[in-house]
């Protein structure tokens, strides 16, 4: 299927910017051009309540948080890590997806502003995705406990999800993996065909695993590539999200077959005509819409 109008439409206007490829830019550069999307996004839904953290990392450092709460009885807590190929991204460029995460669901969203490579490399943002479900875990104690990102976001959730259940950490109700990055498999048919090259394409991933990874031999840890992890068993259910015209659908739709495999329950669902990115393009793509749709209904079903 084609990508949709709206999607077309939106490459036409940003290939008419002038923008520079990805993969030619600085980090510095690239998180400008990110961060300037954010006005397209408008606002999102008031909240009872938004608090500004300071999460302690495993190695001593620490990093931010924003604290959403929707309302004075929130139902649960989804702790969510935002995208970005673990370089770019942040907390004002996530905040109305993360809003509306909140209003949809009823749950505190605790947005976890991990710290990016190359200036924190691999296993930087791993090990801080960990330490910001422990501090959900102990910050709002008794409430269920859900784990979400996407793309590198989405790496994260899936890594945070098997940790958690290797250390006997905090309990987890649902993982939501969207677009999710699973594997350090540069070559895959998805990597490849013509018409994924979009917005990320293969030169862009080579790019971001370049600064978050530039030691290939750690890119096949568990930690990194998910989808390399001796057993999937006993890991929350999952929800994931792929996009047809992504570079990464064929890992995310492996992994949720891994899982699956491993006994693991699984809701799989791929967004035909969509691209990468497109659940986090708030009010732009209305992709964004019935990406939010799919999650915020099985966050439901998972905390009923």
């Amino acid at each position: 299927m084609a990508l949709d109008e709206a999607t077309t439409q939106f490459l036409l206007q940003m290939g008419e910017s002038g923008v520079k490829p990805l993969h030619e830019m600085t980090p510095e550069e690239a998180r400008l051009t990110f961060s300037a999307l954010r006005d397209l996004y408008g606002t999102g839904p008031e909240m009872v309540r938004v608090e500004e953290a300071v999460v302690k990392g495993e190695d001593g450092g620490s990093f931010g948080a924003r604290v959403l709460v929707p309302s004075e009885t929130p139902r649960g807590v989804i702790v969510y890590y935002h995208g970005g190929g673990w370089v770019i991204g942040g907390l004002d460029e996530f905040d109305t997806l993360a809003r509306q995460l909140a209003a949809r669901t009823g749950c505190t969203v605790v947005l976890a502003d991990y710290r990016l490579a190359p200036e924190h490399r691999y296993p930087t943002a791993a090990r801080d995705a960990y330490a910001a479900l422990t501090w959900a875990a102990t910050a709002f104690p008794g409430l269920p406990i859900v784990v979400a990102g996407d793309s590198a976001g989405g790496n994260l959730a899936a890594v945070v999800a098997r940790r958690a259940r290797d250390e006997d950490g905090p309990p987890i109700r649902l993982q939501v993996l969207v677009y999710p990055v699973t594997d350090c498999d540069l070559d895959n048919a998805s990597y490849t065909a013509p018409d994924n090259q979009l917005m990320l394409n293969r030169d862009s991933m080579i790019w971001f695993w370049d600064h978050y990874a530039p030691d290939h031999a750690t890119r096949a840890d568990p930690d990194a590539s998910p989808l390399r992890a001796a057993d999937l068993s006993g890991l929350p259910p999952a929800l994931v999200l792929t996009a047809e015209h992504d570079v990464l659908r064929d890992e995310g739709e492996a992994y949720a077959e891994r899982l699956r495999q491993a006994g693991v329950p699984v809701e799989l669902k791929r967004f035909e005509g969509q691209m990468h990115g497109f659940f986090q393009m708030v009010n732009v793509l209305p992709g964004s819409a019935a990406g939010m749709g799919t999650v915020s209904e099985a966050v439901t079903r998972s905390l009923s």
